[in-house]
């Protein structure tokens, strides 16, 4: 039965640690969606009000990057380009063109956006279709987020990378212990924000929650099985039916996955070796896990595919 499977999983408490931080990440992704479309959409407003060039139209409509890279722009997309530059952070570092088509950084805010985020965001049309990891880049590199300390965006970053990338799906309590303590120290950053509120309790209540004892049927949690710095200040109010925790699961492997797809031409050859591996080990959780293998079966079958070709491929090699 998946109540029985799922249970199974959730008695390796590093699995449960695993689960819990990332269902923590897509509560804060949700909170974020609001405020980053809304900081971006002023910040849009306030480029073509300080930029008259800005207000006009790409003189092409056929600028666009080449891989990830632009080598040719018309005057005003190039101006564009010029006030994206002046607005990042760093500058110098890689910055993900291909997400970008540059006749639309006039008329679309999130097309601006996608400028300062991660590789593979080029057919997202707003901040609801963003996960966890592109609206803390584009926080972390765009000056309208002046208000956030960048070096505590870039714990959560690091944190959120760890988890995503974790090679057995498992974190240690000593780590949930000081992502919890970023977590919280981000989200007090936006207090002022008013869905920030609802995410920090939400988080928290997560963070206190005994899954394994609530798939197991136990009505409420025993505080005294959990480990020091990790108890709530009060019996959380929240749902944990098999139904739902199976849910939250679903959802974090669905991300990993969708991230680990997000390659893109001109990656660099470490990328798309840590992409390869990382869904390696997602099939590998799915194989060994029958009721996930029954619910991801396209996932699956993608997976294996990918493995193929890229047997095949380093077999043509040979001579």
């Amino acid at each position: 039965m998946v109540r029985e499977e799922l249970s199974a999983r959730l008695n390796d408490r590093e699995y449960k640690n695993w689960l819990v931080a990332g269902r923590c990440l897509l509560i804060l992704r949700d909170g974020l969606h609001r405020f980053t479309d809304q900081h971006m959409r002023a910040f849009h407003a306030d480029l073509l009000n300080q930029n008259s060039l800005l207000r006009r139209p790409c003189q092409t409509s056929s600028c666009k990057p080449t891989g990830n890279k632009i080598s040719r722009l018309c005057g005003l997309c190039s101006e564009w380009q010029k006030a994206i530059l002046a607005h990042h952070r760093q500058p110098d570092a890689t910055i993900n063109w291909a997400n970008c088509f540059p006749p639309h950084w006039r008329t679309n805010h999130w097309e601006l956006a996608k400028a300062y985020m991660p590789r593979g965001q080029a057919k997202v049309k707003g901040a609801d279709q963003c996960d966890t990891s592109a609206l803390l880049n584009l926080i972390n590199y765009c000056k309208c987020f002046w208000h956030v300390d960048p070096k505590l965006v870039r714990q959560v970053i690091q944190y959120r990378n760890e988890l995503m990338h974790s090679c057995e799906f498992r974190v240690k309590d000593d780590w949930m212990r000081h992502y919890r303590t970023t977590l919280r120290q981000f989200v007090q950053q936006l207090s002022q924000v008013p869905q920030m509120a609802t995410v920090e309790k939400q988080i928290e209540d997560m963070l206190s929650v005994d899954l394994s004892i609530s798939v197991l049927g136990v009505d409420r949690m025993d505080s005294a099985g959990l480990s020091d710095g990790l108890q709530a200040d009060s019996v959380p109010q929240l749902e944990t039916s098999p139904e739902k925790i199976s849910q939250w699961e679903i959802e974090l492997l669905q991300e990993m996955f969708q991230e680990c797809m997000h390659a893109a031409p001109g990656d660099d050859e470490d990328a798309l070796t840590q992409d390869a591996e990382q869904l390696k080990r997602l099939g590998g959780l799915l194989q060994a896990n029958k009721d996930l293998n029954e619910r991801f079966p396209t996932i699956l079958q993608t997976i294996n595919s990918l493995e193929s070709a890229s047997s095949a491929g380093h077999g043509d090699t040979s001579t």
